[in-house]
This record gives C-alpha cells, structure tokens and sequence, in this order.
C-alpha cells in the first residue's frame, strides 16, 4: 500500500499563489513519475503537471503559470501555482506512478481561487 498526504490547498484571490505538496510512503521501491490532476465541479478530473524524473509537462491551461518541482529523498511533489485565476478552482489530487507500474491518487485538496 502507497499512502499520499496532500496539503497547501485553500482560499486565495485571483492572481494570487498557492504552493501544493503531496508526500508518498509505504511500499515504495521506486517512484517513477509524480504529477497532479485536478477536478472542478460538474468536469472530469483533468491532467495538471507531471515530472517523472527530470523533465515535467504541463497542461495547456496552466503553462507559464504552475510549477512542478520534486524532492526525491522525500518522497515529495509540490505545484507551486502562480497568477491563480477563478478557473483554477478545483480539487487537485497528487498522482504517483510507481516503477512496477501501480498507480496511486491522493484524497485530494481543495483549491478556491475566487474573484
């Protein structure tokens, strides 16, 4: 079992910045790639950022403006989210994919950004 704790979530004004972190543990061997998801209410859950090792990737809709950074000797991932806008809002889950390749999603944290 992989457990992941998120936090960072919460309220901020449009234009504003958050910093997300999600740290996993239990049997873990080998993370492959860490990354974020989001879901807004009434959407599916949408592809945020990913880095698996070095290099990262982001959706088109936060390029610019969201950066993914991750500390392997802990385990941790963190989205550093800048000139947050009312479209941001969502609940971002932390994602880990594992060099066995099982896949693992956090409880996810609550991001508002409001007008």
């Amino acid at each position: 079992q992989v457990q992941l704790v998120e936090s960072g979530g919460g309220l901020v004004q449009a234009g504003g910045s958050l910093r997300l972190s999600c740290t996993a543990s239990g049997s873990i061997f080998s993370i492959n790639t860490m990354g974020w998801y989001r879901q807004a209410p009434g959407k599916q859950r949408e592809f945020v950022a990913s880095i698996p090792s070095a290099s990262s990737s982001y959706a088109d809709s936060v390029k610019g403006r969201f950066t993914i950074s991750r500390n392997n000797a802990k385990n941790t991932v963190y989205l550093q989210m800048s000139s947050l806008k009312p479209e941001d809002t969502a609940v971002y889950y932390c994602n880990v994919i594992l060099s066995d390749g099982s896949r693992w999603l956090g409880q996810g944290t609550q991001v508002t950004v409001s007008s």
